[in-house]
């Protein structure tokens, strides 16, 4: 009990009664906690930026893949920059619902893998997602620079994706003839998993 609330045992006293004809008998336990390792950074200072880390939310489902048109002339998923303290799913969610207007379960993201790449001095990283149920209707959103969201059959996809886009969606679906900037991928999820997408729908 004790090692398993977190105690190291180091030694156990027997402790008997004097009398022999006292059948008491007591246990000393020598216990101590784990020490705590701490941790702090090297300076007050923050570090320099050189990496951007944002999400791309893939959502396929009986109307196609949803893409919204950027105003500066790109073709993209649901996405953008992860907010402090945010967790990769949480961020899909949050710019799910706020480019279209879907709602979508975290349970219900499902983490593909990061796909890493360079723009200028930049490290990019674009987690890649795949939405396997959501509610709504995608619409556009005011303040949004993202709009005139529409479905598109696999076989149809629009030219001009926004390069992370295009990445995201090659990772999820290679036989795709998708042309992009080359990126490094790390899968996370199992394969086929997202393939669920499909079936989970809720409209």
């Amino acid at each position: 009990m004790l090692v398993e609330y977190g105690f190291v045992v180091d030694r156990i006293d027997v402790l008997d009664a004097p009398d022999e004809d006292n059948p008491v008998s007591c246990r000393l336990f020598h216990v101590r906690r784990h020490a705590r390792i701490t941790s702090r950074p090297r300076t007050s200072r923050p570090p320099v930026a050189h990496a951007a880390l944002g999400v791309g939310a893939i959502i396929h489902g009986p109307k196609g893949l949803l893409l919204g048109y950027h105003r500066r002339g790109t073709r993209e998923l649901p996405g953008g920059s992860i907010e402090p303290g945010e967790s990769l799913t949480r961020a899909v969610v949050r710019e799910l619902e706020e480019e279209t207007g879907c709602a979508a379960p975290e349970e219900d993201v499902v983490l593909l893998g990061a796909l890493v790449d360079h723009v200028a001095d930049v490290v990019r990283v674009t987690v890649a997602a795949v939405v396997t149920a959501w509610e709504g209707e995608p619409a556009d959103q005011e303040s949004e620079s993202v709009g005139d969201w529409r479905w598109y059959p696999l076989d149809q996809l629009p030219d001009g994706l926004f390069t992370p886009s295009a990445q995201a969606l090659a990772a999820w679906r290679p036989d795709l003839p998708i042309e992009h900037q080359p990126a490094h991928y790390t899968p996370f999820a199992t394969p086929g998993r997202s393939e669920q997408l499909d079936e989970r729908h809720t409209p």
